[in-house]
């Protein structure tokens, strides 16, 4: 029973994969029994593009996370983004045959797998149909249209797409390190589900995960999710930056960037200098902090306006649509000096550092409560709901042995149709290039 209520959250990202098993305490909150973490060599952009290195990685973090606990790791719930990503609004419906009995689950899993046959760009495939509202027979705005009459449903949706060969690579990846995936998550939602409160995702809030390689961008409104995109640049190409500005290797930039770094550059005196050590007998190098902040904040200015367009496509600047809650930021990246005051400048929203803390146990370790671990988080939050989702119903009949295992099949995965038929497509199709 130990394995099966923790589940297992695998976050492969541009910098760093971490494997972090959790499972659920008495209170409901999550614990963290193991984490591991290692430093991912052979992803781009948070694309994978070196399958032997990435498995490599993702092997060294799940058995560091197994050293820590008695558990074995099988499965993983996995979160995908990268600059393949993108996402567009849809709408659809459906006319029910019988209008005398109300509108049921059914109804919609019929109207959500009509959408998962949208044609797409070739190559393309959906990851996820998140409806928005819905009409019945022209009644608008309506959020939970079950139990209602009509003959006419239809709803509005946020289509999330990507590239397939991307997932499929990163499903090779998990089932070559001897796991099996058990389902697969967009990475701002995962993040999302770890720092956002509720009454957030009421009021209007936009998350910006700034990860390694990208920068995530989630919008949430009344509770539903509203935008996402994947901006394909992150900590790194401001590390980047660094090393040619000052002509210093790449782990030097990357350790300026963490100590002395700002997103600010009023905030340092003319007169702060850094020295590094020169290459094998060279001179050592003077770099002022004051352009440190400067290269620095060039860079982020750019993240963070493209991310504002995206933010002004989902409607900010509509009364309706206002973002209450304003800004959280999250990620790596988000641990830079100075950096909400930045966004607040140039955004003109309020905006505060979002900590993975919001289903944590009060006890948690201080290192996993860090931005760093948020999608990590919100993977095993949202594995721990599958196995929710899938629990219930197969114990509710405990007399009738050959049935329980039965009973699950039918109404739930339908629900989320669109990952699990092609988890079997890809384990199909990983059988078929195994031969």
């Amino acid at each position: 029973m130990e394995t099966q209520n923790t589940a297992v959250g695998l976050d492969i990202g541009t910098t760093k994969i971490v494997a972090m098993i959790g499972r659920k305490n008495q209170y409901g909150k999550l614990e963290t029994v193991g984490v591991g973490k290692s430093k991912s060599l052979g992803v781009h952009r948070g694309v994978v593009n070196n399958i032997t290195q990435t498995i490599q990685s993702i092997q060294q973090a799940v058995s560091q996370a197994e050293a820590a606990t008695d558990i074995k790791i099988s499965g993983v719930t996995v979160g995908i983004a990268g600059q393949h990503i993108r996402s567009l609004q849809h709408s659809d419906y459906i006319t029910r045959a019988n209008a005398e009995q109300v509108i049921d689950e059914e109804d919609i899993d019929r109207l959500i797998n009509q959408v998962h046959k949208l044609v797409m760009l070739p190559g393309e495939e959906i990851i996820h149909v998140l409806p928005q509202d819905f009409k019945v027979d022209g009644q608008a705005e309506i959020k939970e249209p079950i139990g209602m009459y009509g003959e006419r449903l239809e709803a509005n949706f946020h289509v999330v797409v990507g590239q397939v060969s991307s997932i499929r690579n990163i499903g090779r990846c998990i089932q070559t390190a001897g796991l099996s995936l058990e389902g697969i998550t967009l990475e701002p939602l995962a993040s999302a589900k770890a720092v956002l409160s509720q009454e957030e995702k009421e009021a209007g809030v936009a998350l910006i995960d700034i990860g390694g390689g990208t920068t995530d961008l989630a919008v949430f409104k009344d509770g539903i999710i509203r935008h996402t995109a994947v901006i394909p640049f992150g900590g790194n190409v401001i590390t980047e930056d660094i090393k040619e500005g000052c002509s210093i290797i790449e782990k030097q930039a990357e350790l300026l960037k963490i100590k002395f770094g700002s997103a600010w550059p009023g905030e340092n005196k003319d007169n702060e200098i850094v020295s590094i050590p020169g290459l094998r007998g060279r001179d050592p190098k003077e770099i002022t902090l004051k352009n440190l902040s400067k290269i620095i904040h060039a860079r982020v200015v750019e993240i963070i306006e493209q991310v504002y367009v995206e933010i002004k496509n989902y409607g900010h600047e509509e009364q309706k649509k206002k973002l209450i809650a304003g800004i959280v930021l999250t990620g790596g990246g988000s641990q830079l000096n100075h950096l909400k005051q930045l966004v607040e400048y140039i955004t003109g929203m309020d905006t505060r550092v979002g900590y993975p803390n919001e289903h944590l146990a009060g006890d948690s370790d201080s290192d996993i409560t860090s931005p760093l671990y948020a999608t990590a988080v919100g993977l095993v939050l949202d594995g721990l709901h599958r196995q929710d989702k899938q629990q219930p119903v197969a114990e509710s009949s405990p007399n009738s042995d050959k049935e329980s295992p039965e009973i699950p099949k039918d109404p739930l995965p339908v629900r989320s149709k669109g990952f699990l038929e092609k988890l079997t497509e890809r384990v199909k199709e990983f059988l078929e290039n195994a031969e």
